[in-house]
């Protein structure tokens, strides 16, 4: 099993990786397995790629996200011109039923509303806006909405379980109730629990998912 000191090098290194991150801009701090990353960066993309690095880290139990986001004057934009870069890039990928969508800005910060009727539309209407210059934050309030039962959910999530290469169906329980799922089991890393959250959100109608899957590093036999 890792040390905090361990995980907190290995973190250190996977941001120095990013060639997209200054790794001198972000601050990282380890205990009982939970990182803690802090700092300020340029734009709310570099934010997300620095939580995307230290997932990526085995032995990382958790995040705890405290970097804030200071747009320069590089990137800064003003919100009428972030608005209309928003809508554009909705309207441009095909995946996003744009007409459904309706999207305020405020200080940087886009908020998008609307019913769609899949989540990899609702989670690629932020994909496609976050990577923007001047965006701070992007606040999903985007509603998906449910096409059919509970019990339907549940064998389609467990079948795409079993089709995973990189996910042990075996160790992961998962219920449905109305639009909402709920992981339950062991998993050997956090990019496996990830990875199983990601197959239950491209599921028709599901909205919320509540991930209790639990880290469970292997024991070293000597």
């Amino acid at each position: 099993m890792k040390t905090d000191v361990e995980i907190q090098r290995d973190v250190m290194a996977e941001l120095k990786w990013q060639p997209f991150l200054q790794a001198a801009e972000i601050g990282v701090s380890v205990k009982n397995g939970v990182v803690t990353l802090s700092g300020q960066v340029d734009t709310y993309a570099k934010k997300l790629a620095a939580e995307n690095a230290a997932k990526k880290v085995a032995g990382v139990k958790a995040i705890a996200e405290d970097i804030q986001v200071g747009v320069s004057p590089a990137y800064r934009r003003t919100d009428t011109e972030i608005a209309e870069a928003v809508v554009n890039a909705l309207k441009w990928h095909t995946a996003i039923p744009d007409d459904r969508i309706k999207v305020k800005v405020e200080d940087g910060i886009v908020k998008l509303e609307g019913e769609v009727e899949w989540e990899f539309q609702r989670s690629s209407a932020k994909s496609a806006i976050q990577y923007l210059n001047g965006v701070r934050m992007v606040s999903n309030l985007i509603t998906v909405r449910p096409k059919i039962s509970a019990d339907d959910l549940e064998k389609k999530i467990s079948a795409a379980f079993h089709r995973s290469a990189t996910i042990d169906a075996a160790n992961i329980k998962v219920s449905v109730t109305g639009n909402k799922a709920t992981l339950t089991g062991k998993v050997r890393s956090f990019a496996e629990k990830d990875e199983a959250a990601d197959a239950v959100w491209a599921a028709p109608g599901v909205f919320s998912v509540d991930n209790r899957l639990t880290i469970e590093e292997p024991e070293l036999v000597f």
